[in-house]
């Protein structure tokens, strides 16, 4: 009698807080509660390590107390474009107004962006710039290998250090644990870098009582001088990714960005950098902004479990409920909310021309099968679904009308709605977006179409193995 009392009360202790819990979707509530009561005890140790998306309360205390006092961009001399939306095309104002209300920038004209051509000639260019660097050097990755790439970016980062430049380099500490723990970790540290770790794991058992230990620092940001910065999806590693060869290569996206966007990204990698580490490098976003120069208007937008809640997939949603005639995405991850969802079949049922590539092969298996459980309700709608073919397409960009473009760190899946912190740059420029388009474009010539007497001839045992996994999607 007692452990049937003791049984009700931990469930039904679980399943308040699971339906008490603020800013959660009726289908992660669902969920969880299935998981609750279909293995009760597993389930609630399960919660207890995954359900809630807490830093913890005092870096969350932290992370606030930085953000509150750290200087806006927009406030450095020289900056003469307080809220420069009527630089933006009449019906893509608002998306910008979206971007501003996440993470508080303001869209700037006055950038220049160029988009690199694959993943070794980014980290040629981002070596270039930090053998070219005079004053300091930002670096944040949330994987960093210790391979020919990894090593490359630490040589040029010991080089910088050795002629007086400052140089500051994080990592997010579950993503990048292997190069934590190597030689070439101490080997920086020795020459002068000044280093990190995000979200120190610690103790998993202790960490379970002070926030979720898979909440991570997804963001890939490096900033020169207050005058470069890149932005995109690649990890400071080779195309072969040898922890995950078997998928590889690995396809990223990565663009070099001069203007306000630069100053932007400073502030975002300052607040990262000042809720981790004792050092006040605030005064970097006060130096004088360099002469205003011709450029299309662009904003950063910055996603995490400590901003607004939801606010990845309602940048998404209003993105595309935005297009009228063309839309095309990438992302390796598709485990999409019901908006998302609804808001590609919208598109393609108005008539938009919209195609979404994943990757044929997917390093997560769960999330791919998750994934494909959605192809039919978009094949029905019109979407066209490719699925590429040479290696893991990791590159995660949205292109809308030929005019907007949407390129950084955060997938369509349920970990950058909620878990991660990630980076993006939204920007209206025809020039720059055709030139993703282009590379979209050769992403799709390397894929597989993917069509709907395809998907509906699945065995019925594939289809129940796909649901199966999208009625935990929520979880994953």
């Amino acid at each position: 009698m007692v452990w049937i009392i003791a049984h009700v009360v931990i469930v039904t202790l679980f399943l308040g807080r699971i339906l008490l819990r603020p800013h959660r979707l009726p289908e992660s509530r669902m969920a969880w509660m299935v998981v609750v009561l279909a293995v009760p005890y597993l389930g609630a140790l399960i919660y207890l390590l995954l359900g809630e998306t807490s830093i913890g309360r005092e870096r969350t205390a932290r992370v606030r107390r930085v953000l509150d006092t750290l200087p806006r961009p927009e406030a450095a001399p020289g900056w003469e474009m307080p809220d420069d939306t009527g630089a933006v095309a009449g019906s893509y104002a608002p998306l910008f107004n979206v971007g501003k209300s996440i993470s508080g920038h303001s869209v700037a004209s006055g950038n220049k962006a160029v988009l690199m051509a694959d993943s070794d000639a980014t980290i040629e260019a981002m070596v270039a710039d930090i053998d070219a660097a005079t004053d300091h050097v930002h670096l944040m990755f949330y994987i960093w290998l210790a391979d020919g790439n990894g090593t490359r970016m630490a040589e040029a980062l010991k080089r910088a250090a050795a002629r007086g430049v400052r140089c500051r380099a994080m990592v997010d500490d579950l993503g990048s644990r292997d190069l934590v723990r190597s030689p070439l970790w101490s080997e920086m540290q020795e020459a002068g870098v000044q280093l990190a770790r995000a979200l120190p794991v610690g103790n998993p058992l202790v960490r379970i009582f002070d926030g979720r230990v898979d909440l991570r620092n997804h963001r890939k940001i490096l900033v020169i001088d207050n005058r470069t910065t890149y932005c995109g999806s690649q990890n400071c590693a080779d195309p072969a990714f040898l922890p995950k060869a078997n998928y590889g290569p690995w396809v990223d996206a990565m663009m070099r960005f001069e203007g306000p966007v630069v100053r932007q990204n400073q502030h975002l990698f300052a607040s990262d950098w000042m809720s981790s580490v004792d050092e006040d490098i605030s005064d970097l976003l006060q130096r004088p902004m360099p002469p205003a120069v011709p450029g299309f208007p662009a904003q950063v937008v910055a996603t995490g479990p400590t901003f607004r809640d939801s606010a990845m997939p309602e940048l998404f949603t209003t993105l595309i409920h935005a297009a009228r005639r063309e839309l095309f995405i990438t992302t390796p991850y598709y485990v999409p909310n019901s908006a998302i969802q609804s808001a590609l079949c919208a598109a393609a049922n108005r008539g938009v021309d919209t195609t979404i590539i994943f990757p044929a092969r997917n390093d997560d298996f769960a999330v791919g099968a998750t994934a494909r459980s959605y192809y039919e309700d978009l094949l029905i709608a019109g979407v066209k679904i490719g699925e590429y073919q040479p290696g893991l397409l990791h590159t995660k960009s949205l292109t809308l009308d030929g005019e907007v473009t949407l390129i950084g760190s955060a997938n369509m899946d349920r970990r950058s709605f909620d878990l991660n912190y990630e980076n993006n740059i939204l920007l209206h420029d025809p020039a720059t977006t055709a030139a993703m388009r282009a590379r979209q474009q050769e992403y799709l010539a390397s894929s597989r179409a993917v069509t709907l007497q395809q998907v509906q001839a699945w065995s019925i045992w594939q289809r129940m193995w796909n649901n199966l996994l999208a009625i935990v999607g929520p979880v994953l």
